[in-house]
């Protein structure tokens, strides 16, 4: 079965709590079980400093620790009193403690064995139930040898000392309490783990309905993203998603609305640029249709006038198929640039050595002022064509008398060149668009005019390629400018 992207992340997210639940219920009860039986051990010393008063009270009337050796049922009594079997001072006489045997190595007086802590004699019984109070328990003295209790107790436990008289004379030890025994404590800890559990249950439930709504949301935009992209493929470029989000998936679907409107945008730009070209090319194949029609007609005599007319034409439309093919070729990266070190200066004056005649018959002023600047990196040819289209673009749209100033300087690594003229100038709202392919302004800047209007758009491929920056704005001069910046040879563009 092929799960959803939502059903996975619900599934990871509710593994996740389970496992987290899980882990956090057995650390729980593991550190609930530690902390009780700590508690127990701490309420059973609180219960002991009674006992170790009752023992200090009667080895002060005994004077030694001799009366417990060998009597645990009295050990017993001193610690946790019967009171069906409380002994009343006086009443009965401990019998005396049998006489020393003399010879045997390693005994004290009374015939008690020398024991360190951790020894038993042999075949005393441990008493007390496993896991009392008084199992638990070892007393020594001060010298560190067991008077009774449970020999297997070790001295690291918790330990009470007893005193007479600002002295110890004794140290009572409890060792820990290895598990809950009590029924009592049974019950409370199988009550406690109860507890834990229907609330890890009532958590779990609710972080699995919290899972399901949180992966929900978190992928709905996802979803429309998918539907989309569908409607993309399928050429519906209207479609848009309403995303209000403000998180990572909120800027995807800004991107994809971005991306579909860029699409639009490209399918408009197409279908007008295939027609903008189907017209270019209508309009000289009809004049040229319509002059040889009148040349077969004899309705035109062919003068060397109508060959002419003719030939230009042809030559219209061969430019604008050239600069059709220029500008495909920069549109797949293909148009040819050997770039080498130069000098800008002498490249604009060389492209102005060509056009003075003809700006002059065109009845405009030609004003140059070319500073020093750096080598540049770039390509003679195409730059001196960006110069070539820039000169014709303000020679065509120029009335005269009328005037162009051409300057060039360098600032702060970057090589400024700029083209202006005179009147007429260009509307404010038609400045982003020059550099449109097939965008003219009219009625100004009209076919008669000028050309088809690919000029700047291939300056813009060109600068574009030289790493630098091409601009228009309005001229002081009342016409339009021209700016064009690149790169000098050895700064960062």
């Amino acid at each position: 079965m092929h799960l959803g992207l939502w059903q996975r992340l619900f599934l990871a997210i509710a593994l996740l709590s389970s496992i987290a639940l899980a882990g956090f219920a057995v650390w729980q009860q593991q550190g609930f079980r530690r902390g009780f039986l700590g508690y127990l051990d701490e309420v059973a010393l609180e219960r002991l400093q009674a006992s170790t008063i009752r023992l200090s009270t009667a080895y002060a009337e005994q004077g030694s620790w001799d009366f417990l050796r060998g009597d645990p049922r009295r050990f017993a009594d001193l610690v946790e009193p019967d009171p069906r079997r409380v002994r009343i001072a006086g009443a009965r006489e401990m019998p005396p403690p049998p006489p020393p045997r003399t010879g045997d190595a390693g005994q004290l007086d009374g015939g008690m064995p020398d024991l360190r802590f951790g020894e038993r004699p042999p075949g005393e019984p441990r008493f007390g139930p496993p896991g009392g109070l008084l199992s638990r328990l070892l007393l020594v003295d001060a010298q560190g040898l067991r008077v009774a209790g449970n020999a297997a107790v070790a001295t690291s436990s918790q330990s009470l000392p007893i005193t007479l008289d600002n002295a110890r004379i004794g140290t009572l030890y409890l060792a820990a309490l290895p598990q809950l025994r009590g029924d009592a404590d049974l019950a409370f800890a199988r009550e406690q783990l109860r507890g834990a559990l229907i609330a890890g249950a009532a958590v779990l439930a609710a972080a699995l309905l919290l899972a399901f709504a949180l992966a929900r949301w978190l992928l709905e935009p996802v979803r429309a993203l998918a539907g989309g992209t569908r409607a993309l493929a399928a050429g519906d470029y209207a479609r848009r998603i309403d995303s209000k989000r403000r998180d990572e998936l909120g800027a995807l679907s800004q991107d994809f609305n971005h991306l579909a409107a860029t699409l639009e945008q490209h399918r408009e730009t197409r279908r007008r640029w295939g027609a903008d070209i189907a017209h270019e090319l209508r309009t000289p194949l009809s004049i040229l249709r319509g002059e040889i029609q009148a040349l077969q007609d004899g309705v035109r005599a062919p003068t060397p006038q109508a060959l002419a007319s003719l030939n230009a034409e042809c030559e219209r439309l061969g430019a604008l198929v050239e600069d059709l093919y220029q500008l495909a070729l920069a549109d797949v990266g293909a148009l040819e640039y050997r770039f080498e070190t130069l000098d800008l200066g002498e490249v604009v004056r060389d492209a102005l050595d060509l056009h003075r005649h003809a700006l002059a018959d065109a009845g405009l002023d030609l004003d140059v002022g070319i500073g020093a600047i750096g080598p540049v990196r770039a390509d003679a040819r195409r730059l001196g064509q960006l110069v070539d289209n820039l000169l014709a673009n303000a020679r065509r749209y120029t009335d005269a008398p009328g005037r162009i100033h051409v300057g060039l300087d360098a600032s702060a690594g970057f090589a400024r060149l700029v083209v202006e003229d005179t009147a007429p100038g260009v509307p404010a709202a038609a400045l982003p668009h020059l550099f449109d392919r097939l965008y003219r302004v009219e009625p100004s800047r009209n076919r008669a005019a000028g050309g088809a209007g690919l000029g700047l758009a291939i300056c813009e491929a060109i600068v574009a390629a030289h790493d630098g920056e091409i601009s228009a704005e309005a001229s002081p001069l009342g016409g339009l400018r021209i700016r064009v910046i690149l790169p000098i040879a050895g700064h960062a563009p």
